[in-house]
């Protein structure tokens, strides 16, 4: 940023329930927002079909991760189903310091240690239209058994709870209004006279 304004980025904070179509919101908020970049964690999970390593995540072996973890590498990290993700500080720090506004795709337990080692961040939680939406959509990954499926179920109920410690609420009815509305946060909180002091000083004569 420059003209005066606020010098570190901002970073927003994106979370939701298993098949509520947060990734499709986000890459279409990135594609629509290219002053924000989008913050690529680390996981010990396979790639699926389409993800690019260094794109979609950094795909590292648990062994690897695990030291990342002792080292205080990570800015937040949690278990999925198995699976191991995780947010570099380093390379968060790195962007902010030079102005660079990030998106972060994180669960809940992921935003609640956000919020402790990175003051200061933008959250948004996306929720679905209603639950029998939810169902059908994890109804649809037909390759999970029916017992993950009911997993996936009841831990998304669990995170809708935690969606009053959030920002702000984006209901996901329509994928484009969704990222409407996303975009629209971000410019609000762009424009916060806090980000701005240093340029209206600029204009006040002395």
């Amino acid at each position: 940023m420059s003209d005066g304004s606020v010098k570190s980025g901002l970073f927003l904070v994106v979370s939701a329930p298993s098949g509520t179509g947060k990734t499709t919101v986000c890459r279409k908020f990135l594609k629509q927002t290219p002053g924000v970049r989008f913050s690529v964690s680390y996981t010990t999970r396979s790639p699926r079909r389409g993800e690019v390593d260094g794109r979609d995540y950094h795909f590292i072996p648990e062994e690897d991760f695990r030291c990342r973890i002792a080292e205080g590498e990570f800015a937040e990290w949690a278990e999925n189903y198995g699976n191991l993700y995780g947010t570099s500080a380093k390379t968060m720090r790195e962007f902010l310091e030079k102005g660079e506004d990030l998106l972060l795709d994180v669960d809940t337990r992921g935003a609640r240690a956000l919020k402790k080692n990175f003051p200061g961040g933008i959250y948004v939680f996306i929720l679905p239209p209603d639950l029998d939406a939810l169902r059908a959509r994890l109804s649809r990954r037909g390759s999970e058994a029916r017992e993950t499926m009911e997993r996936r179920f009841s831990r998304a109920i669990e995170e809708i709870r935690e969606a009053f410690g959030y920002d702000y609420v984006v209901c996901n009815d329509r994928v484009d209004e969704a990222v409407d509305c996303i975009r629209s946060i971000y410019i609000a909180e762009r424009c916060r006279t806090a980000r701005w002091t240093g340029k209206i000083e600029q204009l006040i004569p002395e």
